[in-house]
């Protein structure tokens, strides 16, 4: 099973602006060059960041992006929704008919990771992130 790169770059971009003070813009070039991607495959990621609601985009000089929720309302699963859609991994078992017990295994295996997903924020690894680095620069 695998995410697509975009939600790679999506989830690394979020915990990124979820790493910086509320409001606080960052152009998707600064973003780029930190993730080391194309700044016109990030704005199509951001784009779709933007059309769910997880971040605000702003033109001009001042412009940039930041998070249009609060850190802590936004789950992994939202933003892995925004890049992915909302489609099963498991697609079923076609040929075995219905009460297939493996779709049931998988479908319960997605559930229960959709819950950890819905139930971490980036809020949370953002502040998890930020207290390693003060661990890492106090030695």
């Amino acid at each position: 099973m695998n995410y697509s790169k975009g939600t790679n770059y999506a989830l690394h971009t979020m915990l990124d602006l979820a790493a910086r003070p509320a409001g606080l813009k960052i152009g998707v070039q600064d973003l780029a060059v930190k993730q080391r991607v194309s700044p016109t495959y990030l704005s199509k990621i951001l784009t779709k960041l933007a059309k769910a609601g997880l971040v605000d985009s702003y033109s001009g000089a001042q412009g940039g992006y930041c998070l249009r929720r609060n850190k802590y309302e936004i789950s992994f699963l939202d933003i892995i929704q925004a890049v992915e859609g909302n489609t099963p991994l498991f697609k079923g078992c076609d040929s075995n008919g219905p009460g297939c017990l493996i779709e049931a295994v998988m479908r319960e295996s997605e559930r229960k990771m959709d819950e950890h997903l819905r139930t971490t924020t980036i809020g949370q690894v953002a502040d998890e992130m930020q207290a390693h680095h003060a661990v890492e620069h106090a030695d």
